[in-house]
């Protein structure tokens, strides 16, 4: 099985990699604003890696005050649109 991975691996040439990585550098806040375009690869994976960890807690955050939201309306059952409007205000 791991040679399958090797040459599946292998299908990307350099430009594609660095093109991938390219685009990867634009979504990273603290990357796509510098002057200077050029940042080694390791760089760029492990921003990547501290930004998704960044969003996870974010994600675990602003699920703790969803649950603190609704326990505070005491909701039990509610649909779909009233929680997107509830969360909009």
């Amino acid at each position: 099985m791991s040679g399958q991975k090797s040459r599946r691996a292998s299908n990307f040439n350099e430009n594609e990699i660095n093109d991938l990585v390219s685009k990867l550098q634009a979504l990273l806040p603290r990357l796509n604003r510098r002057a200077d375009s050029r940042v080694s690869v390791s760089k760029v994976l492990k921003e990547t890696c501290s930004h998704i960890k960044k969003l996870q807690k974010e994600v675990e955050e602003l699920s703790e005050k969803l649950i603190e939201l609704m326990d505070s309306a005491d909701i039990r059952d509610i649909d779909e649109e009233s929680l997107r409007r509830l969360l909009l205000h």
